[in-house]
């Protein structure tokens, strides 16, 4: 059965989506069958690998809110072993529609049932928020992979997001964990980088990922090829550390 990872933070601009994309090609580059699901409204993760979003004819969206099955949502990429579930415009009223609909909260989780047996790895990116479709994604979730960007406002956000992680055990899913806390646009020459990431291993002893994220311009200009950074500039950092990564996440669940 594929194990599910949510990658999530309700702060934007951390390298979320850019993580999502990059650790779900890494993953299958490195001979692993991985399928992205794109759940984020303004659907950068679709475009990040190469699909346009306007030519899918069942999103994440059709799936949540519809019934569709999920497995005639699947759109293949062109990157070895990476399947999509792409997200649409319509997601951003999928909030007030979920409201309606019994078992809400399960929409994504018992989609996600009948085609977990077909991969290894499935990557859920999150929107920037705590509503109903990204607690859809905490219920269908093994793990939470949490992208932060080493700065003061960094542990606030964490402290929010672990309180929801808390009710979603409580309510939908007790089995609910945290895969890692991915450090990202990182720049260890700075003090108050050092500072944070010494906070944030106190606050996740054992959780805080090896592999550091780099600022870097390739990683910035790769989504605008509708290309994940390993097959834009194989010889980039950016590319060295999501490999490493996506390494470390496959040894982690041998």
């Amino acid at each position: 059965m594929g194990k599910v990872i949510a990658v999530t933070n309700q702060k934007g601009g951390v390298g979320k989506t850019t993580t999502a994309v990059n650790t779900a090609a890494g993953i299958a580059k490195l001979g692993k069958k991985v399928l992205l699901i794109d759940i984020d409204p303004q659907g950068n993760a679709t475009s990040g690998v190469g699909i346009d979003k306007r030519s899918i004819k069942y999103s994440s969206y059709d799936v949540m809110i519809n019934g569709v099955k999920a497995e005639d949502a699947v759109v293949s990429t062109n990157f070895a072993g990476l399947d999509v579930i792409g997200a649409s415009m319509d997601l951003a009223a999928a909030e007030l529609e979920l409201v309606e609909i019994e078992h809400r909260e399960a929409r994504l989780k018992n989609a996600l049932a009948l085609i977990k047996g077909n991969y290894d790895f499935i990557f859920i990116d999150c929107p920037p928020s705590l509503g109903l479709i990204t607690t859809n994604a905490f219920c269908a979730a093994d793990t939470l992979l949490v992208p932060i960007q080493p700065e003061y406002y960094a542990l606030e956000g964490l402290s929010q997001l672990m309180n929801t992680v808390r009710k979603v055990k409580r309510s939908y899913n007790q089995y609910l964990d945290i895969e890692g806390v991915l450090l990202t646009m990182y720049d260890g020459r700075l003090n108050l980088t050092q500072q944070v990431v010494e906070e944030v291993k106190k606050f996740f002893p054992r959780k805080v990922f090896s592999a550091v994220i780099p600022r870097g311009v390739r990683l910035s200009e790769a989504p605008s090829f509708g290309m994940p950074i390993m097959y834009f500039d194989k010889s980039c950092k950016g590319t060295a550390a999501y490999m490493a990564l996506s390494e470390e996440i496959i040894k982690n669940n041998r």
